[in-house]
């Protein structure tokens, strides 16, 4: 310790940060990550799931150097600092924080898809057994509690099979549901941590599920049979084809189009208007926007990127704005309000986006925050960047 005053702290709330960029070195690939959704200073909090091809993974949670309450350390050259980690049994292939329910006293929560859903908590109480000043981590930094609160499993089933994804319920933060190569979609009460549901949603792999947006009843899901399919939990009897991929004719495949797969690999319901999602195509350039109540043909489709598309977000806070990652390492951002909603084949596509970032390498992942939304995560290699949109 010394007798300099103490850091000033950055008014997260407010918008108040300085940088246009924030950036993080984990240890091992960053493939999870998700921005928290509490108020106040814990908004700018991060959490990651590592990608190790191996049964030991990691979950870690970083903030602001700022944030982390550590006069004593001086951390000059560095951003973000760990101030939790937990073991994981095999890679990460999603992770959500809980939808913030009110009362700052309340359980911050935050959930892992893997082998099993699994739920923690992170409390504000020092973990003593990983706190040798100096031993700690690569900063020093005082590392808090990340307890495993439970896992959940259908207890019906003779074999859970790997998820591949999974949605918090906005509306209701006791439900979520979760996508498995096993054709199934399960649904959740988090709280019981038993299992409402469980239906066979496609023909084959399911490879992402998502609740409509403001609704408790209803979700879709996308998979590699290149349907997208929505449900309603209060009949389960039917779901609706909103969109399904239709294989060109072999007369008709050139050399763009010719190694995309008929699969979708990710759904994302518009935040503002829910009648819009975005999807892709696996091995695909493009993304496609849908509107349900229009089912059959996309009603605009995205085509910035020169390589591979691996994730979608709708912005929190406007209507129109949709951000993209890919392997081509860009980062860009749409506004599909300023484009021509048509049917028809020749006014719907759009190459020009509104926003752009370069990366240093292939995009695996990317995170809007709903707290701070002038703020998107983005995953790379073992680099997390927090860039200022």
């Amino acid at each position: 310790m010394n007798g300099s005053a103490p850091r000033t702290r950055p008014d997260v709330a407010n918008g108040l940060l300085k940088k246009e960029m924030y950036e993080y070195k984990a240890p091992w690939p960053v493939y999870g990550l998700d921005w928290s959704k509490r108020p106040g200073e814990k908004s700018f909090r991060l959490a990651l799931g590592s990608f190790l091809e191996e049964f030991s993974n990691k979950l870690q949670i970083i903030t602001l150097a700022e944030l982390a309450y550590d006069d004593y350390v001086r951390t000059p050259n560095t951003d973000f600092v760990k101030i939790a980690e937990a073991d994981h049994h095999y890679p990460i292939t999603k992770v959500l924080w809980e939808p913030f329910r009110g009362g700052l006293n309340t359980p911050d929560l935050l959930a892992t898809a893997a082998d099993h859903l699994r739920l923690w908590e992170i409390t504000d109480e020092i973990n003593n057994a990983s706190n040798t000043i100096g031993a700690n981590s690569h900063t020093g930094f005082r590392q808090k509690k990340l307890n495993h609160k439970s896992i959940l499993t259908n207890t019906k089933a003779d074999f859970n099979a790997p998820l591949t994804s999974f949605d918090w319920n906005e509306v209701d933060p006791t439900l979520a549901v979760t996508s498995s190569i096993d054709t199934t979609c399960t649904v959740w009460n988090v709280e019981t941590r038993q299992a409402k549901t469980q239906l066979i949603a496609h023909d084959k792999e399911v490879y992402d599920v998502a609740f409509a947006t403001s609704s408790t009843d209803v979700f879709a899901s996308v998979g590699a049979d290149g349907s997208v399919r929505m449900f309603d939990l209060r009949a389960l009897e039917h779901s609706t084809i909103i969109y399904e991929t239709v294989m060109p004719h072999p007369s008709q495949v050139n050399a763009s189009n010719q190694t995309q797969s008929t699969a979708l690999l990710r759904l994302c319901f518009n935040k503002i208007e829910p009648q819009y999602l975005a999807t892709f195509h696996m091995d695909s350039t493009d993304v496609q926007i849908l509107d349900v109540r229009v089912p059959g043909v996309p009603v605009a489709e995205l085509r910035g990127h020169s390589s591979t598309v691996n994730c979608v977000n709708w912005a929190p806070n406007h209507r129109g704005y949709l951000c993209s990652g890919g392997d081509d390492s860009q980062v860009l951002v749409w506004d599909i309000n300023n484009m021509s909603m048509s049917h028809n084949n020749v006014n719907r596509y759009n190459q020009d986006p509104i926003l752009a970032y370069k990366a240093a390498n292939e995009i695996c992942q990317l995170s809007w925050s709903c707290k701070c939304p002038d703020w998107v995560a983005i995953g790379f290699g073992n680099t997390v960047q927090a860039l200022r949109v």
